[in-house]
C-alpha cells in the first residue's frame, strides 16, 4: 500500500467548515466533541436517554436508533434533504456500521461517508467469519475455534488451557450474561458450564488461545485510508485500564509511538484491502510478539484522544469528503492520556490503586471524557429529566413501567 504525506493548508476554523457542510453523528459525546473541536457543526442520531442528544457539542438531534431500520433510513434521508449543505455521516457502533454498509446505496443519495467494502465489513463484524479470513490471509491471530454452544464433545486439544471465550459479535445478549467482553475458562468443564449458561441466548461462540498478560498489554493501530488506498493518518496507543479489569471496556488510554505496531498494522490493512477508518487491536505477549485480536472498521472514542495529541482523523475525513484542504496535522505525541473518570475510579480500586495516586493520574490526563462542567445540563437531561418524563408517559398511558 502506498503512503501519502499529509499535505494541504489548514481548514480555516469554524467559518470554512460551517460554510461547506455539516456532520451527522451516530455515536457518543466523545466523537461529537472531536468534531466540534475542528469547528464542524454536528447533529446527533440519538434516543431520549443519550447524553449526546442534549450536549453543547451537537446542534440538533435526529431520529432514534432504536426504531425500525426502514423508518430510521427514511428519517435520516429526510434530514439530509432538508439541509442546504452536504452532510457527512459518522458511525461509531457495529449496528450503525452494518446498517450503513447494507443500505449504502440508499444512504449515499443523501450523505457522504467513508466505508470499507461490503463483504469486508460483514467479515470484520462477524468474528467467526473474521477468524476464517485471518487464517486465509495468514494474519497473526491467536488460534481460534468457532464452537456451537450445544457441542460439548468436540475435540479441543488443539487449544491450550486456559482459553478465552468470546461472542461471535458484540451484542446485548452477551452483555446480559457477562460484564466483560470475554471470559477466561480454565478447562473443559468450565467451558461446558459456560456453554450451558449461554445456550438460551447464543448459538455459537469463539474459543481462542489465551495470550497471557493484563489489559495494559493491549495496543492498537488506528488508520484512515482514503478511496485511492493511501494512508492519510495513523497513530498508535495502549490501554491503561479497563472495567472490569480483565477483558473489560476501556477506562484509561494513552497514545504511543510504537513502530512495530505501525508496521504490523500497515501490513494487515494492506492484506485486507481496507479503506475508510479502522482500529486494529493487538495483545503483546511476554516475548514481545503482537497478536491481532480484532479489526473494527468504524470511528471510536480513541479519535478524541488522538485529536488532543495532534491528529484529528474525523476532521481529515470531513475535509476529504467535501473537497476541502486537509487540516494541518502533527505526529501524534506519545504519552497523552484519556480517562473516563467514573468507570476508571472503579477499575483503579479493583487494581488496588490509592485515592491520591488515582487523583494524580486524573489530573495529568489531557482528556477527561465524562467531566465537562460546561456540558453538565446535557447529563442532567439525559440521566434524570428524560427517564422521569418517560416514566410519567408510561403512567399516563397505563403501561407498566
Amino acid at each position: 500500500m502506498r503512503r501519502r504525506a499529509l499535505t494541504g493548508s489548514a481548514v480555516n476554523g469554524r467559518s470554512d467548515s460551517e460554510r461547506s457542510g455539516t456532520a451527522l453523528l451516530w455515536g457518543d459525546r466523545d466523537l461529537a466533541a472531536t468534531l466540534h473541536a475542528a469547528g464542524i457543526p454536528v447533529a446527533a442520531v440519538a434516543g431520549r436517554s443519550k447524553t449526546v442528544r442534549y450536549s453543547r457539542y451537537a446542534r440538533h438531534w435526529v431520529g432514534d436508533p432504536d426504531s425500525g431500520q426502514d423508518a430510521l433510513v427514511e428519517t435520516l434521508l429526510r434530514y439530509a434533504t432538508s439541509q442546504m449543505e452536504p452532510v457527512v455521516l459518522y458511525y461509531q457502533t457495529d449496528d450503525a456500521l452494518l446498517m450503513l454498509s447494507r443500505r449504502r446505496q440508499e444512504l449515499s443519495a443523501g450523505f457522504r461517508f467513508v466505508l470499507a467494502e461490503p463483504d469486508l465489513v460483514e467479515k470484520l463484524v462477524d468474528k467467526a467469519a473474521f477468524s476464517q479470513l485471518a487464517a486465509h490471509l495468514d494474519l497473526p491471530t491467536p488460534q481460534t475455534l468457532v464452537l456451537a454452544v450445544t457441542d460439548e464433545t468436540r475435540d479441543l486439544e488443539q487449544l491450550g488451557w486456559p482459553a478465552l471465550v468470546k461472542p461471535v459479535r458484540r451484542e446485548g445478549s452477551w452483555e446480559g450474561n457477562c460484564a466483560a467482553k470475554a471470559i477466561l475458562v480454565a478447562d473443559r468443564k468450565e467451558l461446558q458450564d459456560l456453554l450451558t449458561t449461554l445456550r438460551p441466548t447464543h448459538s455459537h461462540v469463539l474459543v481462542q488461545d489465551y495470550i497471557a498478560g493484563p489489559e495494559a498489554q493491549v495496543e492498537s493501530y488506528h488508520v484512515y485510508v482514503d478511496s485511492s488506498g493511501a494512508i492519510v493518518g495513523e497513530f498508535t496507543g495502549r490501554k491503561l485500564r479497563t472495567y472490569p479489569t480483565a477483558y473489560g471496556y476501556s477506562t484509561a488510554l494513552v497514545t504511543s509511538q510504537a513502530e512495530d505496531v505501525v508496521n504490523v498494522g500497515r501490513d494487515i490493512v494492506s492484506k485486507l484491502g481496507m479503506t475508510g477508518v479502522a482500529k486494529l487491536d493487538f495483545k503483546r505477549d511476554f516475548n514481545g510478539k503482537l497478536w491481532l485480536l480484532e479489526v473494527n472498521p468504524r470511528f471510536n472514542l480513541w479519535h478524541r484522544l488522538a485529536a488532543a495529541a495532534g491528529l484529528n482523523i474525523p476532521a481529515l475525513v470531513f475535509a476529504d469528503l467535501l473537497g476541502l484542504p486537509r487540516p494541518q496535522t502533527a505526529p501524534v505525541r506519545a504519552g497523552v492520556r484519556y480517562c473516563r473518570m467514573r468507570q476508571d475510579w472503579q477499575a483503579a480500586r479493583e487494581e488496588g490503586a490509592g485515592t491520591l495516586a488515582w487523583l494524580r493520574f486524573v489530573a495529568g490526563c489531557e482528556v477527561k471524557s465524562d467531566v465537562d462542567l460546561s456540558d453538565t445540563p446535557a447529563l442532567i437531561k439525559a440521566k434524570i429529566v428524560a427517564p422521569s418524563l418517560d416514566r410519567l408517559r408510561r403512567i399516563h398511558s397505563g403501561r407498566p413501567g
